[in-house]
């Protein structure tokens, strides 16, 4: 951080600004964490202005609102502490209430960036707020009191007429699913809803939050973050957002709940592509990262250590089970019955294989043996894509 020094009398003011989410994705990723820069006064002589000048003892900070407690059953929210709940409150009650500033009930400075990480990881609909600035006063060597300034991006009327907008794009994105839908079809739905009607751009207008999504359909990662984590919610879906590194670079993703079991989103990488053999590029749903593993995720992601993250084992909810794509036996009808149906319905489907033997016995028969031609009627040539990886085979009919 870069230190720049000011003058001011007796009062020692520290103001941290940070900007909390920057453009992020399996290619281009910057940093999503918050940042800025720290400014330090000193106290010049007592006998200019002196009258003009605040003590830190006199100074007079509005007291914060009344805290709505209303983040219980959220994730991040129920792994803080007691006290870092309270400031968590605090700090959400001034955004929601478009507060300039308020004063904290801390003046522990980590116990704060540990409270915002938290409330933005919960809540992917704050479009109208972009970091804080924090301002310490101290009187001597001692921390008195701790003032906490969220960093608006407009004003509440703007703030209000963006809220309409977006509600009438997600009532009409939402129309094909309802509550009653089990989690899965939740989950699945906001998924493809995202890979379908979101492209991933560089650098496009308030890609940090969800008008990028809703408004223009174009976003980065942290865009489709917040998107996941506020159409789940909508649906009644536990959902937080993961910030951390993918592929060497920042990233960010979810922490998604589906009938009490924890499993991992990235709707970034929810859309895929191939070209074919006359150079033609078609686009396809990957569904390896709609709902995965700890150990899944832990192949292309490592998440920061700033939110406590539970051990993700659960596979009931996994596309390829749930679908019946999930391969643990050598049966050639069945696969063959898979792959005649997608064939008639021309449409990309995987296989997913317990182990790499039976991936490979699959590829040698349907591909390289060719007995793909008895399931699927007429088709002369095949396109494909193997991932050793995943231990998949994808069939794009598409």
């Amino acid at each position: 951080m870069k230190l720049i020094r000011g003058r001011v009398l007796l009062l020692l003011l520290i103001i941290l600004s940070g900007s909390v989410m920057n453009a992020c994705s399996a290619d281009v990723i910057q940093n999503i964490l918050p940042e800025g820069r720290e400014s330090e006064s000193v106290p010049i002589d007592e006998n200019k202005q002196k009258a003009e000048t605040p003590r830190a003892d006199t100074k007079q900070i509005a007291p914060p609102p009344e805290p709505q407690e209303i983040s219980t059953g959220k994730y991040a929210y129920d792994h803080l502490t007691e006290e870092e709940r309270v400031v968590y409150d605090e700090m959400l009650t001034a955004i929601l209430n478009h507060d300039e500033k308020i004063k904290l009930s801390t003046t522990d400075l980590d116990l704060m960036r540990r409270a915002y990480t938290a409330v933005c990881g919960d809540y992917g609909g704050l479009f109208w707020v972009e970091g804080y600035v924090f301002t310490r006063y101290t009187k001597g060597e001692e921390l008195v009191s701790l003032e906490f300034a969220p960093k608006y991006t407009m004003t509440v009327e703007e703030r209000q007429n963006t809220q309409i907008q977006i509600d009438e794009i997600v009532g009409a994105w939402l129309a094909g699913i309802t509550i009653n839908h089990t989690d899965y079809e939740k989950a699945k739905y906001v998924y493809e809803l995202l890979a379908l009607n979101t492209e991933y751009v560089q650098d496009v207008e308030d890609s940090q939050n969800i008008i990028s999504v809703f408004l223009r359909q174009q976003t980065v990662c942290q865009g489709y973050a917040c998107a996941v984590q506020y159409l789940l919610n909508q649906l009644g879906v536990q959902s937080v957002i993961v910030s951390g590194v993918a592929l060497g670079e920042a990233h960010a993703w979810n922490l998604i709940r589906l009938d009490g079991e924890y499993y991992y989103m990235d709707a970034t990488w929810g859309n895929n592509g191939y070209r074919n053999r006359e150079g033609l590029e078609t686009s396809f749903i990957d569904y390896n990262y709609m709902a995965m593993t700890t150990g899944e995720m832990l192949m292309g992601h490592v998440p920061d250590e700033g939110l406590e993250l539970p051990s993700c084992t659960a596979v009931t909810n996994n596309y390829y089970r749930k679908e019946g794509t999930w391969i643990e036996t050598w049966e050639p009808e069945a696969m063959g019955a898979i792959l005649s149906d997608a064939w008639m319905q021309g449409r990309v489907v995987t296989l997913r294989f317990a182990d790499d033997f039976l991936k490979k016995q699959a590829f040698r028969y349907f591909i390289e043996e060719g007995f793909i031609a008895d399931y699927c009627n007429g088709i002369t040539e095949v396109n494909y894509i193997e991932d050793d990886m995943w231990k998949e085979i994808s069939f794009c009919f598409n």
